[in-house]
Order: structure tokens, then sequence, then C-alpha cells
């Protein structure tokens, strides 16, 4: 496309945002929806920006980015603090996907750093008497730590695409560690769900518990200095801090501590390798999607819109039935085949871009009827009937995680998904930080149906993951659009679902990520009961999906570039944001 009709396609696609929220506005009137409470008042423009799910977080990139730093530079400063301040979701003993774009010469690298099972890691490790372990149980175990992997990625992407020095950028996570931060209300309301948990853990109960034993409650300055430590030790000596010394020794010890004690060792912690790996992209309308390859799925994002843009040539709008049925309709079709087929294709044969084929996608789009819903849907065969019939299918829900957007001064973009999978991970502390279960990410049964599980747990190999962080270009190269979401397997629905909504129903990010959550990874579709009008619901439970109203959060992050600038939006399920800096003032001559 020239660059002319890309610039004057987007200025129309900006004038068109006002008539969208006009349009919103109206249906909402019509309806019994009231607008959720928690929505911001604005949307976020800049020439540089961070959306991250925490201010304070926010803050830590954006100084990386006012000194001078790279995109890259500003993530890491975003993810060390979230660490701190939004424990429960990711941190230095978990893991993440990066996709870093360029600004210079619009090149896209995606980095892996999900964790490795140990090298005493079996396929029944978490079977008991022939039953796989309740997920609890198997969660706040020693069983569940994978290899952290989040320092060794962020290390590598640093040297390759960083500006400012190593040790600058954990500078505000460790002076809000040993300062304090006030505690707001997500994370007080977390506290005090999971107070019973820190008083097993004696590093948890001296950070989050009073003398008491009674949570810290909003408003109070929690402080870590356990963590602040840690973080003076990797920023002085890298990932090698982590792999050898007070550290290591720490996280193994936590991991091999019973009840339910992991393998994890020393020499798990060494062996683990980050990896550079080739961007998993596809077209969507006249763009090009980029994200993350095995051990990621996030192929179902990129099948979810190439089903839906074939079954919507001309879409119709967040309020058009036949949208929403088709969106349905491609989740469906790619979830039963992510859940069959993908895995660490390191150790299986995983037909990532099988799944995502022009041709492949042609025959699946056959199947959607947008006049009817279907229970159950077939399993492709993307690769051959042999592939299909080696596997049996399972259907894990993985959990939490974070994510942050970064766009800089010259271009350069980050989107970074980390993540220590449940909520406190293993609900294991070593170093001021928690520990993954991210092992719990691999089928708990190795066997399904009398087949093997593609994602069976393997010593040295990652679980699979639904992380799915999102570079956009149009089809000359040029930045459109950074996007990703946490919440587990929904993180393919949230991001797929804010793309259509930018691109396709021209909402702005903000209102793209406050869109109604739709959730079509099996027969029972789960649609977000306080945002999606009771209209649609309806309609489509009368095409024949079973609809079933839940409470499903997410926490997507995007940044929308255009010629006026960045627009930003950050999810308002969380206490996130979204903030632009202007143009860096020109140094006189």
């Amino acid at each position: 496309m020239p660059s002319g009709a890309w610039e004057t396609g987007l200025l129309l696609q900006m004038k068109s945002f006002a008539a969208g929220v006009a349009a919103l506005a109206l249906f909402a009137a019509c309806t019994n929806e009231t607008k959720p409470a928690d929505a911001p008042a604005a949307t976020a423009k800049g020439e540089a920006m961070v959306a991250a799910a925490d201010p304070l977080a926010v803050e830590a990139g954006l100084e990386m980015l006012r000194q001078g730093g790279s995109a890259i530079d500003a993530a890491i400063a975003v993810e060390l603090t979230l660490g701190l301040v939004e424990p429960e979701s990711s941190g230095i003993g978990g893991g993440g996907f990066l996709v870093h774009y360029r600004g210079s010469d619009q090149a896209i690298d995606a980095y892996d750093g999900r964790e490795w099972a140990p090298a005493g890691a079996t396929p029944d490790m978490f079977m008991v008497d022939g039953k796989p372990l309740p997920f609890e149980l198997a969660q706040a175990s020693g069983k569940s730590v994978g290899t952290p992997a989040l320092i060794p990625m962020l290390k590598l992407v640093h040297e390759q695409h960083g500006k400012l020095p190593w040790a600058k950028l954990f500078d505000p996570a460790i002076k809000l560690a040993e300062d304090g931060f006030v505690v707001g209300p997500r994370l007080s309301k977390s506290l005090a769900s999971f107070a019973p948990m820190f008083a097993e853990d004696a590093q948890a109960r001296a950070i989050y518990l009073d003398a008491d034993g009674k949570p810290w409650p909003q408003g109070y300055v929690l402080k870590n200095p356990e963590y602040a430590k840690s973080l003076r030790a990797i920023a002085a000596d890298g990932p090698g801090a982590m792999t050898q010394g007070a550290i290591a020794d720490a996280i193994v010890r936590s991991a091999q501590r019973e009840p339910r004690a992991g393998t994890l060792a020393v020499a798990d912690l060494q062996a683990y390798a980050p990896r550079r790996l080739d961007a998993l992209c596809a077209p969507f309308r006249v763009y090009r999607v980029c994200t993350m390859p095995s051990p990621s799925s996030a192929n179902a994002m990129l099948s979810i819109l190439g089903l839906y843009e074939r079954a919507r040539p001309t879409p119709g709008g967040p309020t058009n039935i036949e949208d929403w049925a088709a969106y349905v309709w491609a989740s469906r079709l790619s979830y039963v085949d992510r859940d069959h087929y993908m895995a660490d294709d390191r150790f299986v044969q995983a037909p990532t871009q099988e799944l995502i084929a022009p041709a492949y996608l042609d025959a699946r789009a056959k199947l959607i009827d947008l006049s009817k819903g279907q229970a159950a849907m077939p399993v492709g065969t993307p690769a051959g009937e042999a592939l299909r019939d080696k596997w049996g299918s399972e259907a894990m829900q993985e959990h939490g995680t974070t994510h942050l957007s970064i766009v800089d001064h010259e271009g350069n973009a980050v989107s970074l998904t980390a993540t220590i999978e449940s909520e406190y991970g293993a609900h294991r502390m070593a170093g001021g930080f928690w520990l993954n279960n991210q092992l719990t990410d691999f089928s708990l049964e190795p066997v399904i149906g009398g087949k093997p599980a593609a994602n069976a747990v393997a010593p040295r190999k990652a679980p699979r993951s639904s992380m799915s962080p999102s570079v956009i270009t149009d089809k000359d190269g040029k930045l459109v659009m950074v996007v990703g979401s946490m919440g587990g397997s929904t993180i393919i629905a949230s991001v797929s679902r804010t793309i259509i909504g930018v691109l396709d129903w021209k909402q702005t990010p903000q209102e793209a990520v406050g869109t109604q959550a739709v959730f079509a990874r099996t027969p029972e579709i789960m649609v977000e009961a306080s945002r999606m009008p009771q209209e649609m619901s309806d309609a489509l439970g009368k095409l024949g999906w079973r609809i079933v109203p839940e409470a499903l959060g997410s926490g997507t992050h995007a940044i929308l570039v255009t010629p006026k600038g960045l627009i930003g939006g950050a999810d308002p399920r969380e206490e996130g944001a979204a903030v632009g800096l202007p143009a860096p003032a020109l140094s006189p001559e």
C-alpha cells in the first residue's frame, strides 16, 4: 500500500472513532447495560508511550524513556517494578515472551523466555493412584516450579536492543522496594484473599502480613527489602546471580521443600537458555500481525483473525450479531486445533505454520454457518490424519499473567507478556519474589483417551503457553499497533478481539480493550456478564450457542500508531495506565 494511501486510511479511521463512540453510547442507552465504573475517562496520547497494569510500573518505564532509553530499556524497568507492585501476576521467578519491532529497519524479532521442566521431571509426576492431582495441589507445590527464565531472556534482548546500562534499569524497582509503595485496592483485595497461604511461607509472612498475621490493608506502605537485595545482585551480575550463589540456592531449597517437593536443581537453572526466534506472522485484512511461535500457541490467535476475516469480509461493528457469531465460530475452531496439536516444537511435531496456512483456513472457514451455533467442533488435519490421530486432546485452562506495550521516540516497540502462571505462582518464595507454577501448564495427564498428550511433561521441555504478545504493521512494514494481554488461555481471545475492535470496528484502543470479553474455547461460551448487553447474549443463545455469563477478566494493553501520534488504551478491569510522552525537545545548537 502506498504510504499516502496508508496515511489517508488512518486519518479516516481516526475520524470514524468519534462516530464509533456515539454509536456505542446509543446502543448502551437502548439496553439495560450500564457503563462499568472502572472505565477510564480518557484515552492516552503521545509520541512515545508505555501501557501496563500499574501506574508505578508505567512511571518506571517513562523514566527510562526520559533518560534516552529504548523501548526494551523501558520494558525491563516496567516488568521489574510489576514484580514488586503486582506480585501475584509475574516476576523474576517466572518467564515470558517478548516481540520487538525495530523502527530503523522494521525488523521484528521474537524472544522465548518460557520456563523449562527440570531434568528430573517425568510425564506422570502430577499423577497419583492413576489420577491427576487436583489443580490446587499441583499448583501449590515444588513439582510445578520450572526454571525461572525471565531475567535470562530480558538480558538477551537488552544486549541486542538496549541503550541504557543494564544496572540503571533496576533503579526504580529497587527504590520502591526499599522505600515502599502504597498498597492499592487490587493488591489489597489479593492480599486479603491469600492471607492463609502467606502464613505458610516464612518470607511471604514477613512481607505481606502484620505481627498478628493479618494482611496489610489498602493505603499501607509496603516494603520488600529481600526483593531489593535480589535486584541489586542481578543488576551487578546479570542472570548469573540467579544460577549460582545465594539466590540460586534459595530457589532450589524452596522448590524442593515438602509437601509435594519438586526436583528443580542448580544444574537446571544453569542449563536454561533463552532464544531469539523468527516471529510468527500472518495477514489480517491489509495488515500483518506478528506474534510468538511455539512454545506459544499464539497461532490460535492468528487463526481466529483469519477465520473471522473469511466469515465477515465486511464487518458490521461491535453491536452486530453476525460479527460476534463469526468470532465465536472462529474461536471454537481455532481452540479445538490448538488444544489438540500445540506443544513445544523442540519435542513434538507442532503444526504451527500449517494451522494458519491460507488454504487450511479457507477449508476451515467453510464449516462456519452464521445462522446457527454448534457444540461439537471437529479437529482439523493441517498436517494430515496421521498427526491428528497421534495425539489426545486436552483443554487445560492456564491462569494469571501481565502484559505491557511500549513504543519509544525512535519508533521501536516492545510487546511483552510475562507470568508466574497462577496467582502467586507455586505459593513459594525465594529472594523476595514468587516462584512460578508454570509446569501446571503441561497436561497433568500424559495419556488422554489412550493416546499421548502432545503437551505432556518431559525433561527440559517448555509447557505450552497462550501468551500472545503482538506487533502489527501495514503491508509495507510500518508499525500500526502493539498489543497483548493477561488471562491464561483467554489471552488468545482477548488479543484477537482487541485487534478486531481497533482495525475492523474502528474503536479506539481504550474502547477495544474495554469491550466485553467472549471466551469460546469449549461448548460453553463464556461471556463477560457485566459488559455484554443482555440482548447480545440472548441473540447468540437463540442461534444455538450455549451462553454462560461469567466474571471474565483480562489485562489488555494496546498502543495504536496514527499520523497524529500514538493512542493508547489500558484495560479498565485493572489499575493500569497508558501514558504518553511528547517528542523530546531539540537541543540548542
